[in-house]
C-alpha cells in the first residue's frame, strides 16, 4: 500500500426506507455506521472486520472494489489495485440499507481518493443507478430524511431535517430476508384504490415530518402497497403494525424490505420501555428471536477524509474502537 497521503477513510450511516407508504421514495439515515478505508496499492488486499462481514468476499468480486472501479472508469483513471478495509455495525439483509451504505461508502471513498471529480449529485445518480431506487442511498449520502424519485434516467431528491424530538426504535429479527424475496411477493399490478391510499398517506406523512405534526404520523404511516403482502414473511409484523401505536409509538413500519421493524417515537415519551417490551414480546410469541436498538436520525450523511499522518499509524479497526469508546 502506498503512503498515508493516498488513503481515505469514510463513515457512512445505515438507513431505513419507505417509512410505511413511501415505497421506494422515502428514506431516513440512522446513527448505525459502516466504515471504509481505501488506498492505492501494488496488489489488491481486502480486510473485513466485525461480525457483520461474515460471508462478504475479500477479493475483486467485493462490492466496494467493483463500485470503486466504476468511479475510476467514469473519471478516466486506472487504479486496478487497491487496499480496502471495512468494518460495519449494519446487519446484512435486515432492511437497514446495508447494500446502500456499501455503495455510497465506496462511491465516496473512490471519489475522495482521486480528489473528488464528482459532485454529490453525481454520486447520487450513480448510487441510484446501482441500487435501482433512491431512498436508501439518498439517506446514506445526504443524511436526515430524503424524499426522492427515480424515473429510470435521473433521480431527484429533497432533504428534510428531522425533528429534534424524533427517536427510532428498531426490532431486528435474527434471520435474513433478501430484498429479492421481499419484492417477489409483491403483485405486479395494484388497484387504483391502493394507489390513491398510498399517495395520500405518503403526502401527509411528508407534510407532517416537515411541519412537526407528530400527531399525524400514526395514521399517515399506514400502507397498502407492500406491507400487507410482506407480513407473512415476518411473523409478528401484522400485530406490531396494528398495535404499536397503542403502546407509545408515533408510527410504525417495516424497515425497507424487512425483516426489521421500525417505530418512530417522541424521545420525551414516558412509554418507551412499554413499547420496547411490546415489540420484543410480540416477536417472541411468534417464535422470532430479535434484538431491539434505540437509534437517532443521522444528520450528516456520508463523511470522507484523507488519512493524515497522525491517523496512519492506526488501523481502521483501532480507529473505530477509539471512536466508539469516545
Amino acid at each position: 500500500m502506498e503512503n498515508g497521503s493516498r488513503r481515505v477513510r469514510v463513515k457512512v450511516p445505515a438507513s431505513t426506507a419507505n417509512l410505511g407508504p413511501g415505497f421506494d421514495t422515502l428514506g431516513m439515515a440512522l446513527n448505525l455506521y459502516a466504515w471504509i478505508e481505501m488506498g492505492l496499492a501494488e496488489t489488491t488486499q481486502i480486510e473485513l472486520f466485525g461480525d457483520q462481514m461474515n460471508g462478504v468476499p475479500a477479493d475483486k468480486s467485493n462490492l466496494i472494489y467493483k463500485v470503486a472501479q466504476m468511479v475510476f472508469e467514469r473519471a478516466g483513471v486506472r487504479h486496478p489495485e487497491l487496499y480496502i478495509a471495512m468494518y460495519s455495525d449494519i446487519p446484512l439483509t435486515r432492511g437497514l440499507g446495508s447494500s446502500a451504505s456499501a455503495i455510497v461508502g465506496a462511491l465516496a471513498a473512490a471519489n475522495a481518493l482521486i480528489d473528488r471529480p464528482f459532485t454529490d449529485d453525481d454520486l447520487f445518480q450513480m448510487a441510484t443507478e446501482l441500487e435501482q431506487h433512491p431512498d436508501n442511498v439518498g439517506a446514506s449520502l445526504f443524511g436526515g430524511i430524503v424524499v426522492a424519485f427515480w424515473d429510470g434516467k435521473r433521480a431527484e431528491h429533497i432533504r428534510i431535517e428531522p425533528q429534534e424530538q424524533l427517536e427510532v426504535l428498531v426490532a431486528i429479527p435474527h434471520f435474513q430476508l433478501s430484498t429479492d424475496k421481499a419484492r417477489g411477493v409483491l403483485p405486479r399490478e395494484q388497484s387504483l384504490e391502493n394507489a390513491v391510499f398510498n399517495v395520500g398517506h405518503s403526502s401527509v406523512l411528508v407534510a407532517a415530518l416537515c411541519t412537526g405534526r407528530l400527531d399525524m404520523i400514526a395514521r399517515a404511516m399506514k400502507d397498502a402497497l407492500h406491507q400487507p403482502y410482506r407480513a407473512p414473511l415476518v411473523p409478528g409484523l401484522a400485530k406490531i403494525l396494528a398495535e404499536a401505536t397503542d403502546h407509545g409509538a408515533l408510527g410504525v413500519a417495516l424497515s425497507g424490505a424487512g425483516p426489521t421493524m421500525l417505530a418512530l417515537v417522541d424521545r420525551r415519551s414516558s412509554r418507551k420501555a412499554e413499547l420496547e417490551a411490546f415489540m420484543r414480546g410480540t416477536l417472541k410469541e411468534a417464535g422470532i428471536e430479535a434484538s431491539t436498538m434505540w437509534l437517532n436520525p443521522d444528520r450528516a450523511g456520508v463523511q470522507a477524509h484523507r488519512v493524515t499522518s497522525a491517523d496512519s499509524g492506526r488501523t481502521l479497526f483501532e480507529m473505530i474502537k477509539g471512536e466508539n469508546r469516545a
